[in-house]
């Protein structure tokens, strides 16, 4: 195997070993993908200021997320089903944040159920929420992440209808794959993903089957899941959730300041500014280049989180620079797990931190919490103003 030295060496190496529709299913976005390619683009554009001369001995990423301590400020994402990349996916991708330093955030549409997770990892993780129609399994869901011992709620707003992506439908998407002739074909080339998938019992979305009402097989669960993002979703519901929930509240999905300033008023901890990684709304903008804007509105009254398009270190270093307080990945730890399971994720976490650290070091700083605007230059006219 060749030498793995940056997210894209995993990405191509998980697009050999993991299934089309998976793979597709992580590595695409809605529509024209335009969102898609600019969450990364705008990164491309946003260029590093050296400086020289600087002591650049003793440096330290550590910094806190949520007032939890963290090795880097970067948290594992939630991204639906992780164990479709690899078998038991969101367990391994859960060891190798622990054993890191760093947050891992379950989705509500994991293969590996929040039991599962729990009872293979020590460190408490966080879960993400999803509102359905069906409050009483809302409440459920979220007295089950109680019991597990979560240590942060993270709430997607930003999925109340599900944006169109074209490979999904095309590729036919179910978990596990029906076995039709062109999947059959594609899998008996993924021997490393069947012996793994043979190997564990945990094939579908084991937070739902069992737990929701009418849904004990993957034919209730298709039906189930079509009717059951809750369109109506309002601030009222946040705050119905805030209650329940009683811990650390983040809010995942937004892209607008006045939204920002109601999630401030809705007693949150953080906010994630988000497009879903370019899932949902295709034309949104980026959310590298709204961040500025959102943090300016909201000052220090909320911690800022940013995901969507991060791919390296130095992509870490822009949000924080931008002021950001924390950052997720999810493609960058899906590529790194299709590729070779929980030590491909530990992989990626080696490879952001490694380019997290030399890159603060060329710019002048030894803490990422002294970074700044000033550590950035404006690339063109396009770029926000929030930067020289």
């Amino acid at each position: 195997m060749a030498t793995i030295t940056c997210i894209e060496d995993l990405r191509l190496l998980a697009k050999r070993r993991v299934p089309k529709m998976f793979y597709d299913y992580a590595d695409s976005g809605s529509w024209t993908e335009s969102t898609y390619r600019a969450n990364s683009s705008d990164f491309d554009r946003i260029k590093l200021r050296q400086k020289v001369a600087v002591n650049m001995e003793n440096r330290s990423t550590k910094a806190q997320m949520i007032g939890q301590d963290v090795a880097m400020p970067v948290a594992l994402a939630p991204t639906g089903l992780t164990g479709m990349q690899c078998a038991d996916g969101e367990i391994k991708a859960a060891k190798a944040a622990e054993k890191f330093g760093v947050p891992f955030t379950l989705s509500t549409m994991s293969i590996c159920s929040i039991e599962d997770v729990a009872e293979n990892t020590s460190a408490p993780f966080w879960f993400q929420l999803y509102v359905m129609r069906d409050k009483e399994y809302s409440a459920n869901l979220i007295a089950r992440a109680k019991a597990a011992g979560c240590s942060a709620l993270v709430l997607t707003l930003d999925l109340q209808i599900l944006g169109q992506r074209h490979k999904d439908l095309k590729n036919g998407l179910t978990a596990p794959p029906r076995m039709t002739v062109k999947n059959m074909i594609d899998l008996s080339t993924k021997w490393r993903w069947g012996l793994g998938m043979l190997g564990t019992r945990r094939r579908t979305f084991r937070n739902i089957v069992g737990h929701a009402k009418g849904v004990s097989n993957m034919n209730d669960l298709s039906s189930w899941t079509a009717e059951q993002f809750d369109p109506a979703l309002s601030w009222d519901d946040v705050a119905w959730i805030k209650e329940q929930w009683g811990g650390k509240l983040i809010l995942k999905g937004i892209l607008d300041a006045d939204d920002a300033r109601l999630a401030v008023k809705s007693g949150a901890d953080a906010i994630i500014v988000s497009n879903h990684g370019g899932r949902q709304l295709d034309g949104a903008v980026s959310a590298i280049e709204i961040l500025p804007e959102i943090v300016a509105a909201v000052g220090d009254d909320i911690e800022v989180h940013m995901d969507s398009g991060i791919r390296s270190g130095q992509d870490v270093l822009k949000a924080l620079a931008l002021g950001a307080k924390g950052t997720y990945i999810g493609r960058a730890f899906l590529y790194g797990l299709g590729a070779m399971g929980e030590e491909g994720v530990t992989r990626a976490l080696e490879i952001i931190h490694r380019e997290l650290d030399l890159t603060m070091a060329f710019c002048g700083h030894r803490r990422v919490g002294e970074l700044g605007p000033d550590n950035l230059i404006r690339a063109d006219h396009v770029m926000n103003p929030y930067l020289r």
